[in-house]
């Protein structure tokens, strides 16, 4: 057998890891990890103020009175909008850049953002990728990891020309409820007396974009990849005795929240000298999200998810300009591949270093590339493993250039 020699025994854990969850555990986190002990639900009579003044506190907290000019990620989400409302109300008369992303080829949501923009007075960018690859190997090189999805890499080189302070809402889908699309399936799929087991295998079906049905041939047999591993990272977020919705909510916050976004987000801000505020995640807010009832956070009946940000948020009358379909900043991959990914991929993996390493399967990448009709868990596993190639060759075997461009 061949001995996998140039990759160490925690570079071969985030590989696994990364391709299947989207995220590695082996990443460092800048906010605490939340144990299920920490969820005591309190009756909080009125949590809107009690969030709310915690949100404006920690403005003051890092910045002061009178901050001259602020940016932030606007997504036309209620997230971002309701930081920046609140930062508008704080700063009247504080310049505020704001800036959102239109992709090609995708659900264009800067319409919305420009009205919202309009509301609160901001100085409002459009930043439009064409080619949301073309710069991947700088990006990765700055993150040091084997992720493709990094818009962020393009919204703080942007930002970084008007103001090096960047708000974002980052933290409000994983503290109060925002991911309703899979909360109903999750909990339609498992019983208050289903095993972790159980839950387990059904919180990874409600991650269906970030896997593949035939997940374990992907790798080469050299790698041993096996979901008991994958499994035995979530047991204790449902190996307790926490409601079946707090589990949901412990392990999207210590899956991809603390070991994705942040770690690749801190290392984009410090590579361009920006300061990165996240009002949503401060410790205060931590907590009490913690001891508030699932009620004011998901409502299964109407699939509202965040509730208490929804109430604070009403009162600036913007909820019609609130974008209905939880989105982000969002690439339509599938759209993505057909373009121009499929093409890129294709030249890296004319002679793919990882292949020739028996780190990936060579027979799983014929079997599905030339599909007319791939689904989008194909397409992302793809780019993913673009990924990987283009992180492969800048770190280990180091025959690629960081400023390389991805071309179509």
């Amino acid at each position: 057998m061949v001995i996998i020699s140039k990759l160490t025994t925690i570079q071969l854990e985030n590989i696994k890891q990364i391709l299947t969850l989207r995220y590695s555990t082996n990443l460092e986190n800048s906010s605490p990890e939340i144990m299920p002990e920490q969820f005591k639900i309190k009756k909080i009579d009125n949590p809107e103020t009690l969030v709310e003044t915690s949100i404006r506190n920690s403005f003051h907290t890092k910045l002061g009175k009178n901050p001259e000019k602020i940016g932030i990620s606007l997504s036309s989400g209620v997230d971002s909008t309701l930081v920046l409302a609140l930062l508008r109300d704080e700063y009247p008369s504080s310049k505020i850049e704001s800036i959102s992303v239109k992709f090609s080829n995708s659900d264009d949501e800067t319409k919305n953002s420009e009205k919202i923009s309009e509301k609160f007075n901001t100085t409002h960018h459009v930043l439009e990728i064409d080619n949301f690859l073309e710069e991947l190997p700088a990006a990765i090189s700055i993150v040091k990891q084997p992720f493709w999805d990094l818009h962020w890499y393009y919204l703080v080189k942007k930002i970084k020309k008007y103001t090096n302070v960047f708000f974002s809402g980052d933290g409000g889908d994983e503290l109060f409820g925002g991911y309703t699309f899979r909360y109903r399936k999750f909990l339609e799929l498992t019983t208050s007396t289903s095993t972790p087991e159980e839950k387990i295998t059904a919180y990874l079906k409600c991650h269906e974009r970030d896997w593949v049905s035939d997940q374990q041939d992907i790798f080469h047999p050299n790698i041993r990849f096996t979901w008991n591993e994958i499994h035995n990272i979530l047991k204790p977020y449902f190996n307790n005795s926490l409601p079946r919705l707090s589990q949901v909510f412990l392990a999207d916050y210590n899956g991809k929240l603390t070991h994705n976004m942040q770690p690749l987000y801190s290392a984009i801000h410090q590579y361009f000298a920006v300061k990165n505020f996240t009002p949503l995640l401060s410790e205060e807010l931590i907590h009490i999200s913690c001891n508030l009832s699932n009620n004011f956070k998901f409502d299964i009946n109407t699939n509202l998810g965040k509730i208490v940000l929804q109430n604070i948020l009403d009162k600036f009358n913007v909820s019609h300009l609130i974008s209905p379909k939880k989105q982000g900043f969002s690439v339509n991959t599938v759209n993505m591949w057909y373009n121009y990914a499929q093409k890129i991929f294709c030249n890296y993996f004319d002679k793919s270093r990882l292949i020739e390493d028996n780190i990936i399967n060579p027979d799983w990448i014929k079997k599905h590339i030339s599909k007319n009709n791939l689904d989008v868990t194909y397409v992302n596993k793809f780019l993913g493993l673009l990924a990987l190639e283009i992180w492969y060759r800048l770190f280990i075997v180091k025959d690629l250039k960081s400023n390389e461009k991805l071309d179509v």
